[in-house]
């Protein structure tokens, strides 16, 4: 019986994506915290407000999805140019919105950055080149560091989102480089129309749910605890890693017919682990990295529970995916959104940071509850 080590370092190519993921959201995370001990949360929740626009806007624009070209890339089906330039024009208006609305000449080409940061990876997971993949996203988050900084140290704070766009630009040669390999054929489009538009429609609710968190916060609870809710949002994006990571990876896997029951197992164990540590470790190291946000202690372990749930789900989202049923998905995300918002307008003025906390866990758990109940359905009826 192989061990644990075995098991997942005998899929080379995981490791390869893994090793990036962990290296560079290492990186990415280093970047992130050491911002937070050089500014006030107020700060904080500043540049986080204007990240969650140009991350709505990203995802409004992306009418491809990563997943959606994850899929059809790995099936050799070559519609990915189209969807490129689909998504491309989308993000052109979407960021000339955000200048308008806003006055943010950053904020609307971070816009341009995140879908051209999408689009290169979700065709290069797809293609299997995990080793380039590795290397461009470790250049990106490396670029954030020197970028991100050597503008903060310069311009101070107005700086730092001009840092981040500067990050994206090696992206644009792949993106150039599709184009010129593989023609725009609109006659792809027609055929696909049904799996495209539920993934957009899961994309969209993603977009509510990870960007219109911030955008109800700021408004309603202030820029402060948008900072602390940020900080603890960064802790949670580093305990979901692993997840993440081999979703990444096995959604290419799960469309090329190949079983991944016993990774999905023992990532679904290491995720237990992973909430442990939020909940026992976290709260002693927090109080003394970052002593002017002591109000997310309570909250991050509250949260780290919501890292079990959605590591079973995105497992189930990526079977749904990989037989096109993203229907489904859209469903639970919506659910899974209207119960974010509800408890962030109900319980967030009444229990601060601690109700955004509980309501992202039930959330979580509505989503996961609705996509294992889809797959079981699905099979049961294949059976049958």
């Amino acid at each position: 019986i192989m061990n644990f080590k075995e098991k997942i370092f005998g899929h080379k190519d995981l490791v390869s994506i893994g090793s990036a993921n962990l290296l560079g959201n290492g990186i990415s995370a280093i970047f992130w915290f050491s911002l937070a001990s050089l500014i006030n949360p107020e700060e904080y929740g500043q540049i986080h407000y204007f990240l969650a626009i140009a991350g709505m806007a990203q995802l409004l624009s992306l009418i491809s999805t990563t997943n959606a070209l994850q899929v059809y890339v790995a099936k050799n089906i070559k519609i990915h140019s189209t969807l490129f330039f689909i998504s491309i024009i989308a993000g052109i208006v979407s960021s000339l919105v955000v200048f308008l609305f806003f006055s943010r000449t950053d904020t609307s080409l971070l816009v341009l950055g995140y879908i051209i940061f999408e689009l290169s990876n979700g065709f290069l997971l797809g293609k299997k080149l995990f080793s380039n993949y590795a290397k461009f996203f470790l250049t990106q988050k490396i670029l954030t560091v020197i970028f991100g900084f050597g503008l903060y140290f310069t311009f101070g704070v107005d700086g730092i989102i001009f840092g981040l766009v500067l990050s994206y630009v090696p992206y644009i040669w792949i993106l150039v480089n599709e184009f010129r390999n593989t023609r725009i054929d609109f006659s792809l489009l027609k055929p696909r129309k049904g799996f495209l538009i539920n993934n957009y429609g899961i994309n969209i609710s993603s977009a509510v749910g990870g960007q219109m968190d911030k955008l109800i916060i700021a408004p309603i609870l202030g820029l402060e605890l948008l900072g602390n809710y940020s900080l603890a949002m960064q802790f949670l994006v580093i305990l979901l890693l692993l997840p993440t990571t081999v979703f990444k990876y096995l959604l290419t896997q799960d469309s090329s017919g190949k079983n991944t029951k016993n990774l999905k197992k023992n990532t679904i164990f290491a995720s237990v682990g992973l909430a442990t540590f939020g909940i026992v470790i976290l709260p002693m190291i927090i109080p003394i990295l970052f002593p002017n946000y002591i109000d997310t202690v309570i909250a991050i372990q509250i949260i780290s529970v919501a890292i079990i749930p959605s590591t079973i789900g995105i497992f189930y989202d990526s079977k749904l995916l990989s037989i096109e049923k993203s229907k489904f998905l859209v469903i639970g995300k919506g659910i899974g959104l209207f119960t974010m918002i509800s408890g962030f307008v109900i319980l967030g003025p009444i229990y601060g940071i601690i109700g955004l906390a509980v309501t992202l866990v039930v959330s979580s758990c509505l989503q996961t509850l609705v996509v294992i109940i889809a797959s079981k359905t699905i099979r049961y009826e294949e059976k049958h």
